[in-house]
């Protein structure tokens, strides 16, 4: 008989993450994560305080998933690529939008993650106020629009068109004549896809920081960032 691989803090997380995406962050147990691993769930209390410390480990995991910038990345290509990055990974675990919002203890990679992004801004000429605006706009728009993707009515990779046709006809031109005129120009026979939209709204955001970082601007009210907080 093959002999079981030795238990670790690493597969003990990654255990966790599979009982998360089946069954929701809800799922997560030690007893449920023992199951997973084929192990009694005391065995993991070698390797984990206790339930805290396995969701505190599960929180810390999806910021090893997220892409960083490169040491000496322009700020507005790196901002992009870690945005896409985040909705790519939070849209394949939705469990983890709820989690990383409740956290106390921070891991080692959140905390890496978030020097990084500050330290790539602070690299490319904000000052130490407008970076931590600029995390906490582009993540709060990330974190936004990843909670209306997944819960549209429809595959946000898809066109939205079949979801139109079926409350098209109830909607009365003369009742609601913006809401028609958008959706025959903009959706209808356009391919359009909510999708698409993600693009469009960061470049909306990062114009904005851009015109605030060329122009100096030191402001001090609302430091406080999306992804600053211990629990992130």
């Amino acid at each position: 008989m093959a002999r079981r691989p030795a238990l670790t803090h690493h597969r003990i997380i990654e255990a966790a993450v599979r009982v998360a995406d089946r069954g929701g962050v809800g799922q997560v147990s030690m007893r449920n994560v023992g199951k997973e691993l084929g192990v009694e769930a005391m065995s993991l209390y070698h390797h984990l305080a206790g339930k805290d410390a396995l969701l505190d480990g599960l929180a810390n995991w999806i910021f090893t998933q997220i892409e960083l910038p490169e040491p000496q990345q322009p700020w507005r290509q790196a901002m992009v690529e870690r945005a896409e990055s985040s909705r790519q990974v939070l849209s394949q675990h939705p469990w983890a939008l709820g989690l990383i919002e409740s956290r106390r203890s921070p891991g080692s990679a959140l905390l890496r993650h978030h020097d990084t992004v500050l330290g790539c801004l602070r690299r490319n000429g904000f000052s130490v106020a407008l970076a931590a605006h600029a995390f906490s706009a582009i993540d709060a728009y990330v974190y936004g629009f990843v909670l209306t993707e997944l819960n549209l009515p429809f595959d946000a990779n898809e066109t939205a068109e079949g979801f139109v046709d079926e409350i098209r006809s109830a909607l009365p031109a003369d009742e609601y004549p913006h809401l028609v005129e958008m959706i025959t120009q903009q959706v209808v026979g356009g391919g359009y896809s909510y999708a698409n939209e993600f693009g469009f709204g960061l470049d909306l955001i990062l114009d904005s920081l851009e015109r605030h970082r060329e122009g100096g601007v030191q402001e001090r009210g609302g430091q406080g960032c999306a992804g600053c907080s211990a629990g992130r």
